[in-house]
């Protein structure tokens, strides 16, 4: 069963500033609606100063043999200690009033207060100058990470030119009504979804789909709120309003992704909480206990392998890097085309082990196409354009195909008295011939023989007799996918188990999975009976990531453990539902998603065992005394750097 975890209001990983971040610490995600910390060396000068006062009384110290009096030199590095971590202390101070002693911000200030009240300052001091220096990192790699994302959102101009009256305006998207004409110029974004009002125009979708080859549209053909016009000044009908557009819902999803944790975050947030008082209880005891085992018993020594103890063990590296990892995966994901609504699906993508599939819009373009044209004693072209001047008064899809077709050819015959014969064809009179053009019981209808190996034909038929003579035919099908095939080989490499559920007839559906080479293909299901499918294969152990377009694919969308919607083309319905959505409709994305999912796991767990290996190994040397508070300070850092650089690295990696 899916988890549907629900958050509160989204609050901002900054850990300094934020007073929501405060009173919850383990709720940690990335607002888009806030701005960051600012960055730069102006920001940070007083911990860049305490660093610098920190080096020269090092200098003095250990290359000089200086040091200057009690009082000066407690005055120097106090002032050095305030700087660099007055938001440190700050914030712990604010969590005490809230009874919260059980953070890293209280950890730090107890160990550099406890190593002051010991005279050991430069040690203090510096175990919050790299501490404050691991949180300016940690800092800008949260931004960055934040910066990717954003640069996906911050695609919707905020200024339309709008044509009323014969005269154009620059308005506000959000004050255009439907079915209103805008313009957009070469290079200008468009600010609504709608149809092509020009005859045709070149759009850059990679905002959208993460496709960078250039889409011509023509006119009627729907273009999207975020494509950039490559072409020259264009004209688009505004079929959605501002707040309906589809880039508008995927700026919805990414930013609510980031409010759903997956199992590995909300396992450390659970960790750290309980982590962090035992840290502090074992401090106590390594401080304590010795007093009954050592003779004699010497409070400073043990106080200060107590300070170690809790310096090391700052939970930072791993409450900071996981999300970051998690929000590199969304982030690297988004840049793939690939929307993941919740960090718990990256996770869900890995343990997918069979991908069971709609065939139409899915598989297939959902675009009906003359494949083959077969004529008896007959010209060819004239066949096409005497079926296509009869199919021309209907609207239905396969009438459409032949008509599109026929265009290719030369231009169409003129049509007169047609008639619909329901559920077998079309009757009428083109350039003074009597035609027929249907399915085969059309021309039982009409006893007129035709060859008896049409009946034995897979793929829809327009069969079209002239004058009462059988003349030829024309086979119609869905075509495939270019990347279809491509897609199921990928899916078979990873050892995912390929399932092909359809309402159409099962002739057809077999034709398609054996070209794709799909495991298993099942045909001649309504609705109903694809929820059944999947249950079953449910029970069976197997866990499903289904992927669907159509309205009625969203039931079987829900029940998946993981529901993977054909965003481009897809229904609303299927999209709300979906867990993720693939924006360009391509189904090679599917193993995309499972190797984004996958390489964010990978490194989310390098970064654990990295963290937790170092600090328990230094942890046991710093209770045993082989460890100062520079050693922990350094490793602490260290790890915590580290995680984060690891963590950044997703949002560069390479998918294929």
């Amino acid at each position: 069963m899916k988890e549907d975890i629900k958050y509160s209001e989204p609050v901002h990983v900054n850990m300094m500033k934020d007073e929501d971040r405060e009173l919850k610490a383990d709720e940690e995600t990335l607002d888009l609606n806030k701005p960051g910390k600012k960055e730069g060396w102006q920001s940070h000068w007083p911990l860049l100063t305490a660093l610098a006062v920190l080096l020269v009384m090092l200098i003095l110290e250990y290359g000089f043999s200086y040091q200057p009096p009690f009082p000066v030199n407690l005055l120097i590095f106090s002032i050095a200690f305030l700087l660099a971590g007055y938001n440190v202390l700050g914030m712990a101070w604010r969590k005490v009033r809230h009874f919260d002693f059980f953070n890293e911000f209280f950890l730090m200030s107890v160990a550099t207060l406890g190593a002051f009240s010991i005279g050991s300052y430069s040690e203090g001091v510096a175990v919050m100058v790299f501490y404050s220096i691991g949180e300016w990192f940690q800092d800008t790699a949260v931004n960055n990470a934040k910066k990717s994302i954003k640069a996906l959102l911050d695609i919707r101009p905020d200024k339309v030119t709008v044509i009323r009256d014969g005269k154009t305006s620059v308005t506000d998207p959000k004050e255009i009504k439907l079915n209103e004409i805008i313009q957009v110029k070469a290079g200008e974004k468009v600010a609504l979804d709608g149809e092509l009002y020009s005859d045709t125009a070149a759009f850059n979708t990679a905002a959208l789909t993460g496709e960078s080859q250039p889409d011509t549209k023509r006119k009627g053909e729907t273009v999207l709120a975020g494509m950039i016009n490559l072409d020259k000044v264009s004209e688009v009908q505004v079929k959605a309003l501002f707040k309906d557009s589809k880039l508008s819902k995927i700026l919805e999803m990414v930013q609510d992704a980031t409010t759903r944790k997956s199992q590995t975050q909300l396992f450390i947030s659970r960790f750290a909480k309980i982590y962090t008082p035992i840290v502090f209880g074992l401090a106590l005891l390594v401080c304590f206990a010795p007093y009954f085992f050592t003779d004699p018993y010497n409070f400073h020594q043990w106080f200060y392998r107590a300070l170690v103890f809790l310096v090391i063990s700052c939970p930072c590296a791993l409450v900071v890097s996981i999300p970051l990892g998690y929000f590199g995966g969304i982030g690297l994901a988004s840049r793939n085309g690939i929307l993941f609504k919740g960090s718990n699906f990256l996770d869900v993508m890995t343990t997918i082990n069979t991908v069971i599939m709609d065939k139409t819009g899915t598989l297939t373009k959902g675009v009906f196409k003359v494949q083959k044209v077969v004529t008896q004693d007959f010209d060819e072209k004239e066949l096409i354009r005497i079926a296509a001047a009869i199919e021309s008064s209907s609207t239905h899809p396969i009438a459409k195909a032949v008509v599109a077709y026929a265009r290719q050819a030369s231009g169409n015959l003129k049509s007169n008295n047609i008639e619909e014969i329901s559920g077998h064809g079309l009757k009428g009179t083109v350039d003074g011939k009597a035609v027929l053009a249907g399915n085969t019981k059309l021309l039982q209808k009409f006893k007129i023989a035709y060859p008896s190996e049409i009946d034995k034909l897979v793929d829809t038929v327009v069969i079209v007799a002239v004058n009462d003579t059988y003349a030829g035919y024309l086979t119609i099908a869905d075509e495939i996918k270019d990347d279809a095939k491509q897609a199921i080989d990928k899916m078979h490499a990873l050892n995912i188990q390929t399932i092909m559920l359809s309402g159409d007839k099962q002739a057809v559906v077999d034709k398609v999975a054996k070209l794709l080479g799909v495991d298993k293909a099942f045909g001649d299901l309504l609705p109903d009976g694809k929820v059944e499918k999947v249950q079953t294969f449910k029970n069976e152990g197997s866990r499903i990531a289904f992927v669907g377009d159509g309205v009625n694919d969203a039931p079987v969308v829900a029940l998946a453990d993981a529901g993977i919607a054909m965003g481009g083309l897809g229904s609303d319905a299927t999209i709300e539902t979906a867990d993720i959505v693939i924006q360009n409709d391509q189904p090679s994305k599917i193993t995309a998603a499972i190797r984004i999912g996958k390489i964010t796991k990978w490194i989310v767990w390098q970064n654990i065992s990295i963290a937790m290996i170092v600090k328990v190994t230094v942890l046991a040397l710093g209770a045993g005394g082989l460890a100062n508070l520079w050693e922990a300070v350094i490793a602490d850092v260290g790890v915590a750097l580290l995680a984060i650089l690891n963590a950044v690295r997703i949002q560069k990696m390479k998918v294929e």
